[in-house]
């Protein structure tokens, strides 16, 4: 049942991180919700064996938002654009599950 909700989490916080992205909104709802998704995936979706590869890859995710495709505004208008801002509500998506992740992760190193 936990690795459903994790599932279903995943997926609720990468569509709403991509609809609020093309929106281009900064309604604090969409964060809001974004970040509480994220929260959930951390806790319910990362087992102790994919610590290390999900870490890596939001190490990565994390890197590629800080990108500016702003310049991609010349070839097609609202492309940079829209891309900033869905990789703005990525990053409030995975931050939270690498928190949550690494935190976990921790706890288990120092209990052993």
């Amino acid at each position: 049942m936990h690795h459903r909700i994790g599932h279903y989490a995943f997926i609720g916080g990468v569509l709403i991180a991509v609809i609020a992205g093309f929106l281009q909104t900064q309604e604090k709802f969409f964060a809001l919700s974004i970040l509480l998704l994220g929260v959930v995936v951390g806790f319910l979706n990362i087992s102790t064996k994919e610590v290390s590869h999900f870490l890596v890859a939001a190490v990565a995710l994390l890197v590629a938002g800080t990108a500016d495709f702003g310049a991609l505004n010349i070839v097609f208008s609202p492309l940079g654009s829209v891309l900033n801002a869905i990789f703005a509500n990525i990053k409030i998506f995975v931050a939270p599950a690498a928190l949550v992740v690494s935190l976990k992760s921790i706890f288990l190193l120092a209990h052993g």
